[in-house]
């Protein structure tokens, strides 16, 4: 099947071809800027060294998307979504968190309401 092809990173004047928006140096930097200026600072809390560990360890135990695996596809899991919002009351442990690709992540957390802060999508 074809790739489609590489554009330049969305860095103003980075030349680098990228798969993605960024190249990967200025991803990171984008990461670094978001975190910074649009996240809000309560969540920030939340999401510390503590949340990474479990990430990792969920990610290490459960390596394949399970919402792809539910409809038949094998893709590997990237992130890890809480079932319950840490906001609702929910909690990092095992039984709240789910491991997802990033696809099926951006749409249950769009469906939601959640990070881009829009209503509940129908």
């Amino acid at each position: 099947m074809p790739h489609k092809p590489r554009r330049p990173c969305s860095h103003p004047g980075c030349p680098k071809l990228t798969d993605g928006r960024f190249c990967a140096e200025h991803a990171k930097q984008e990461a670094k800027r978001y975190e910074r200026y649009q996240r809000d600072p309560a969540t920030r809390k939340l999401y510390g060294s503590a949340w990474r560990k479990v990430r990792d360890h969920y990610l290490a135990a459960h390596p394949l998307c399970e919402n792809c695996l539910g409809h038949g596809r094998v893709t590997p899991a990237q992130e890890v979504h809480h079932v319950k919002p840490l906001s609702q009351g929910g909690a990092n442990n095992y039984e709240n968190l789910s491991a997802l690709c990033c696809s099926c992540h951006s749409e249950i957390t769009a469906r939601e309401g959640g990070r881009w802060g829009y209503g509940r999508l129908e």
